[in-house]
């Protein structure tokens, strides 16, 4: 069944590889179809938590996960249908390259193919043609032939050296049946800044109104926006539920909010507070803690391990939140989990203390990289659901547990493939926490 409302167009923008450019090329189409007075909003394929803040700042809208790999396809079709209301365009980000993702089974990879599939959605692919010219021909065709059910529909040429280079790029793909909507020349200036969970946050970025007015700029001057648009096809809106969706931890949420902690998916907080919840935010680097008269705190992951000084200084909210914790839960995911601990190690091996809520420590000095999809099941009845739930997510930190503390674990966890890990987290009286970043339930 669809709606009977008007279905907006959508198109995904993929590309061979991650490092492409196709962050940089969605960024400025969003600015360039928003002032030509469309109505666009910016998806993410996957769990990256930091495009949909550029997408928003692009578009004045919030921006969406969708992850075939974590969400199940009745909740992947009912947050689209959200995200559709009142928008005319979706254009929607490829992680890494287009079909990359895990053996998750048919249609459940968590690759942006999936999404094609589903959601029988065109692809524009992004060619960085570096080091290449007519070669990137082949790697157009190989697209085009691929897999019959992901139709890319276009491309766009990106960091190309001179006028000269474009002509033979685009001649070549041309010649071989695919056309070409735009051509982008390398430039510097185009690039994101990056840290080392990926870019830079769109909240951090000085001036970041006057670079996406830049890369759009780009956009209008070396892509056929029509072109693009002719691209995109109207989406069926079939009808999904949220069942799978995770609940509302409760009623007023407190959650931690500043540059130390930005890492709430954007569906997660759009669902609470459709679900009628009030998210009330606080901020730990201004040494503020949760109002008493919420009915849980939250803090999601972030970058603590850069404001850990601050955050140890911060004796008003380590002490409110104790006290909270005293009487009301406290849930800590990533960065919120290593707050939650005794101390944190920064990178210069500085240790700080931390909330000591907790019995854990955790070190940024001697940096290992945990990236990957998880599938938890939970030991105990908490902020996630009920003992026995079980839950998808995603890891990526580069902190390591140095002191495993001795609390009750918080769940068992397994990779995206479904092998063990071993235990995740920790639990003692109202507080838990964990690495773990919850995405949505799983409900067979």
């Amino acid at each position: 069944m669809t709606d009977s409302r008007l279905n907006p167009k959508a198109l995904i923008i993929g590309a061979p590889r991650s490092g492409s450019g196709k962050t940089s090329v969605t960024i400025g189409l969003l600015r360039a179809f928003a002032r030509r007075g469309i109505r666009v909003r910016g998806v993410k394929s996957g769990p990256d938590y930091i495009d949909p803040g550029f997408h928003q700042a692009a578009t004045g809208l919030e921006g969406l996960n969708l992850d075939s790999w974590a969400m199940e396809p009745d909740l992947v079709a009912h947050l689209l249908g959200q995200a559709a209301d009142d928008t005319d365009l979706l254009l929607i980000e490829s992680a890494m390259g287009l079909f990359d993702g895990i053996d998750g089974g048919a249609g459940r990879t968590g690759s942006a193919a999936d999404l094609a599939r589903l959601l029988d959605i065109p692809v524009l692919l992004v060619l960085d043609v570096s080091g290449q010219s007519q070669t990137a021909a082949a790697v157009a065709v190989g697209f085009k032939h691929y897999d019959a059910k992901v139709r890319t529909k276009g491309i766009i040429i990106n960091r190309a050296g001179s006028e000269r280079h474009i002509r033979l790029s685009r001649t070549a793909i041309e010649a071989a049946g695919m056309p070409v909507v735009g051509a982008v020349l390398r430039s510097d200036a185009l690039a994101l800044p990056e840290r080392h969970l990926g870019l830079v946050q769109a909240s951090e970025h000085g001036g970041i109104q006057d670079y996406i007015d830049r890369l759009a700029d780009v956009m209008e001057t070396s892509v056929d926006l029509d072109a693009v648009l002719a691209l995109a096809q109207p989406v069926s809106l079939r009808r999904g539920d949220a069942a799978a969706a995770i609940p509302p931890p409760g009623q007023r949420i407190a959650i931690a909010s500043d540059a130390a902690f930005t890492f709430l998916y954007p569906h997660l907080g759009a669902h609470w507070r459709a679900q009628g919840a009030e998210l009330v935010p606080f901020s730990p680097l201004n040494d503020e803690g949760p109002a008493l008269d919420c009915d849980i705190c939250w803090l999601p992951g972030g970058y603590p391990e850069l404001h850990a000084g601050k955050l140890s200084a911060a004796n008003r909210f380590r002490n409110r939140i104790r006290h909270f914790a005293q009487m009301k839960p406290v849930h800590g995911e990533c960065g919120g989990f290593m707050v939650l601990g005794t101390g944190l190690v920064d990178a210069d091996g500085v240790r700080h203390v931390m909330t000591a809520l907790l019995s854990h420590s955790t070190s940024f000095a001697k940096r290992k990289m945990n990236l990957g999809y998880r599938q938890v099941r939970l030991l105990a009845d908490g902020p996630l659901g009920s003992g026995g739930d079980v839950l998808r997510g995603h890891e990526f930190h580069y902190a390591s547990v140095t002191d495993p503390g001795r609390d009750d674990p918080f769940a068992e966890i397994a990779d995206g493939t479904g092998q063990p890990l071993g235990l995740s987290g920790g639990r003692r009286g109202h507080v838990s926490g964990t690495f773990f970043h919850a995405i949505a339930r799983t409900t067979f």
